[in-house]
């Protein structure tokens, strides 16, 4: 069974998450004891909330050099919606706060214009779709249908520098945002996978089934 580390640093409610991983065969290990997150086969970082209360969390329990230990072994890495925010270098939430720096780049309030059915947060059901210059091949949205519709809820998003990083773009207001991203073992989803039934289900089954596929690779 694969064992994913799921990190508990006091942000959001993360009982849906390991309910999902649960579901699909996994066993998720809520935890933020070093050698736990290092052993296991792959990471989740969810989060909820505030970029600067995530990030000063995550310090207050001394786990950002952990984190960048744990995505330079190549294990599988995760980050939802705060979780994905947090991976960019800085965040203007509220003044500059700095990040991860796992992809370069910085998060911003959603940039548009809104019309009458369009409020932020912008908390729906949205369509995610691959950018012009992307596909889906070999990533965690493979097997998941262009248009389809997953749970948002989040007032800013993440630019990152390389476009060759944004798995998947979403049309809110007057434009595009970016609604996950890709890089090396490190995936972002703006999303809620856990709450965005079957086919959020299926993501996560596809991050278990990339794990399997390198642990069998790596013995």
């Amino acid at each position: 069974m694969i064992k994913v580390a799921v990190l508990d640093y006091g942000i959001g409610n993360v009982r849906s998450i390991t309910n999902a991983l649960t579901s699909i065969g996994a066993e998720p290990i809520l935890t933020s004891d070093n050698e736990l997150i290092l052993s296991a086969d792959a990471l989740i970082l969810p989060g909820v909330g505030a970029f600067a209360k995530g990030m000063q969390n995550l310090k207050d329990r001394n786990l950002v050099g952990l984190i960048h230990q744990f995505v330079d072994s190549g294990k599988p890495f995760l980050g939802i919606c705060l979780g994905m925010q947090m991976l960019l270098e800085e965040s203007e939430e509220f003044g500059f706060n700095k990040g991860l720096g796992l992809i370069k780049g910085k998060v911003v309030k959603l940039p548009l214009k809104l019309g009458n059915e369009e409020k932020l947060p912008h908390v729906s059901w949205n369509e995610i779709s691959p950018p012009s210059h992307g596909r889906w091949n070999n990533t965690l949205l493979e097997s998941t249908a262009i248009s389809s519709d997953v749970y948002f809820i989040h007032s800013y998003v993440a630019l990152p520098n390389d476009q060759s990083e944004v798995l998947s773009h979403t049309f809110y207001g007057d434009g595009y945002f970016c609604s996950a991203v890709q890089k090396d073992n490190i995936t972002g989803f703006q999303f809620h996978p856990e709450k965005s039934g079957a086919l959020g289900l299926n993501m996560l089954s596809e991050f278990i089934e990339s794990t399997r596929k390198i642990n069998y690779e790596s013995n």
